[in-house]
Formats: structure tokens, C-alpha cells, sequence
């Protein structure tokens, strides 16, 4: 160890708890840089829907969705740009490893939150697209398939990786 404040005696990186928490945040803003792209292209897509013709069209269940699918955007966006706000209004006060942390948490929510609005985009537009039944069928593979890359997956590399150290 390098000094008092440098962290792990293992194998891997000799970083205080400082440096640790800068690198953290690095990887955090490149991770939300993807998210918050694909969020605000799809949420401001689902701000135009209301002033299409055809809105007026749509059955109540699925306005009702398309209700539930713009609350999900707009909470999906406040948790994936809630570490930046974070960031901001903590900046200078020598909160880093802590703002890191709770940021890190919006993140994961945020992913929750996301999950939730593309399984209920896509519920609406298959709705319209083929038979109620196939619709929920799809979107219940597409919830799987989010969950399996986003969740399981990770969840099951750290489980592996501590049962291998």
C-alpha cells in the first residue's frame, strides 16, 4: 500500500478513497451519457403522440397506457438526470464517494424506471400493431430480454466473481 488512504491490499487498483471516487464517477457519466440519449429521444417521441390525429382514436385502455408510459418517461428522466443535478448541487462540498453512491442508486432505479417505459411503449404501439394477446406475449419477452442484459446478467458476473476470489 502506498499510504494510509489507499484502499484494497489485493490484486487490482492502489487508489485512495478519493481517486476511487473520481474514477467511479467517470464510469458513471459515460454509463448515463447512453441511458439518458435513449430516454430523452423516446420520451420526447411519447410528448408527440398526444397531438396525433389518430390519438384521438385510441380505445380508453390505451390511453390509459399512454398515460402510464409518459409518467414512466418523466420519471425515468428525473432519476437518469437526477445524478448530474446531484453532482452539482454537491459539488465543492467534499461529499464525492457518497454522491457517487446515492448516483449510482438514481442510476439503477432509472433502469427500473426505464424498463417499465419501453415494456409499456411497446404494449401501446403492439396494441395497435396485432391481437391484445401476442402484444402482451411480446412485451413479456421483451421485459425478460431487458431484464436478462441489464440486470442478470451483471448480477451474475459480481456472484460469480466473488465466489471466485
Amino acid at each position: 500500500m502506498s499510504g494510509p488512504e489507499t484502499e484494497g491490499g489485493g490484486p487490482g487498483r492502489q487508489e485512495t478513497a478519493e481517486q476511487r471516487a473520481d474514477r467511479r464517477w467517470a464510469d458513471l457519466l459515460q454509463e448515463l451519457r447512453v441511458a439518458q440519449t435513449g430516454v430523452q429521444i423516446l420520451f420526447g417521441f411519447l410528448l408527440t403522440v398526444v397531438f396525433q390525429p389518430r390519438f384521438a382514436q385510441l380505445s380508453d385502455t390505451d390511453r390509459h397506457i399512454y398515460v402510464v408510459t409518459i409518467m414512466l418517461g418523466a420519471a425515468t428522466t428525473g432519476a437518469l438526470v437526477g445524478p448530474a443535478a446531484m453532482h452539482r448541487m454537491l459539488t465543492g462540498q467534499r461529499l464525492k464517494p457518497e454522491t457517487v453512491v446515492w448516483a449510482s442508486r438514481l442510476t439503477v432505479v432509472g433502469l427500473v424506471l426505464l424498463l417499465c417505459t419501453m415494456a409499456s411503449s411497446l404494449l401501446l404501439v403492439l396494441r395497435i400493431a396485432v391481437h391484445d394477446t401476442v402484444a402482451a406475449w411480446l412485451v413479456a419477452g421483451m421485459v425478460a430480454w431487458f431484464a436478462l442484459c441489464w440486470f442478470v446478467l451483471p448480477l451474475w458476473a459480481r456472484h460469480r466473481s466473488t465466489h471466485r476470489s
